[in-house]
C-alpha cells in the first residue's frame, strides 16, 4: 500500500511542479507563511521531487531524513517567515543565482556561469565560485537553525558513469567547502545524479549549460522546528 501511496504521490507531485514554478522570486511565490500554517506533512515530498528524492541514483544520505516533512499549524507560520527572509538575502546577496521558496525548503540552483562556475571535467572551486560561496556561507553562520543539501548535476556529454562521478566530486567539492569556512559538517549532506536529473533540453548548447549545475537545499534543522513550536504552543 505504501508503495501505491508513493507512485500515486509522485505522479501528482509531478502536476504540482509543472503549475507551480511560473514565478520563482521568494517574494512571489506568495503566501509561505500562511501555507505554513494549513499545509499537511506530506508537503516535503515535493521539495524531494525537485531535488530527485523519489528517483536519485547517487549519494550517501537519505535525503529524506533532511527534508523532513512540512510542519503546520502556528509553527509553520514561524518556520515560513524565517525561511521567507533567508531566501530573500540569497536573493540579494547573490543575483545571478536562482532562488525558489518550495513548502518549508529553499532550492538555490546554481546554473553554468551564473554563480558557482566548473571548468570543463573539472571540478575545484576556483575564484569566482569562492566570491558566491563566501556570500552564501556568511548567510548560513547567520541562520545556524537549518540543514543543508548540495546536489551536484551534469549535462549528457560523455559517459554517465564518469558524468556521475563528476557530479559527485563537484557536489562534494561546494561541501567541503563550507566546511573548510566554519560550516559544520552536522548540517551538510551532500548529493549527486549525474546526467540522470535535466531540467532542459540537451539537444542544444543552452541547455546543457543549464543542466550542468548545482543545487543547494536549505531546510530547518530540528532547533528551528521545536523553537517554532514551543513559540506557537504546538
Amino acid at each position: 500500500m505504501k508503495t501505491i501511496l508513493n507512485k500515486i504521490g509522485i505522479i501528482v507531485l509531478a502536476l504540482v511542479l509543472t503549475t507551480s514554478f511560473t514565478n520563482c522570486k521568494p517574494v512571489q511565490n506568495a503566501n509561505n507563511k500562511q501555507k505554513g500554517a494549513v499545509i499537511g506533512a506530506t508537503g516535503g515530498a515535493i521539495l524531494g521531487a525537485i531535488i530527485g528524492n523519489n528517483v536519485g541514483k547517487g549519494g550517501n544520505g537519505e535525503l529524506g531524513a533532511v527534508i523532513g516533512g512540512v510542519i503546520g499549524g502556528g509553527a509553520g507560520v514561524l518556520i515560513g517567515s524565517k525561511m521567507d527572509k533567508q531566501a530573500q538575502e540569497i536573493e540579494n546577496e547573490i543575483p545571478g543565482a536562482q532562488v525558489e521558496r518550495v513548502d518549508q525548503g529553499i532550492v538555490v540552483t546554481f546554473e553554468d556561469g551564473s554563480g558557482v562556475y566548473f571548468a570543463t571535467n573539472k571540478y575545484n572551486i576556483n575564484a569566482a565560485s569562492q566570491s558566491t560561496l563566501n556570500k552564501l556561507t556568511a548567510i548560513f553562520k547567520e541562520n545556524s537553525d537549518t540543514n543543508i543539501l548540495v546536489i551536484g548535476h551534469t549535462d549528457s556529454s560523455g559517459e554517465a558513469d564518469y558524468n556521475m562521478t563528476l557530479s559527485k566530486n563537484r557536489a562534494t567539492s561546494v561541501t567541503n567547502y563550507l566546511k573548510q569556512n566554519g560550516i559544520s559538517s552536522g548540517r551538510l549532506t551532500t548529493n549527486w545524479f549525474g546526467e540522470t536529473k535535466p531540467v532542459h533540453d540537451n539537444s542544444t548548447a543552452e541547455g546543457r549549460a543549464k543542466n550542468r549545475r548545482v543545487n543547494i537545499v536549505i531546510v530547518p534543522n530540528e532547533e528551528m522546528i521545536e523553537d517554532a513550536k514551543q513559540k506557537a504552543g504546538n
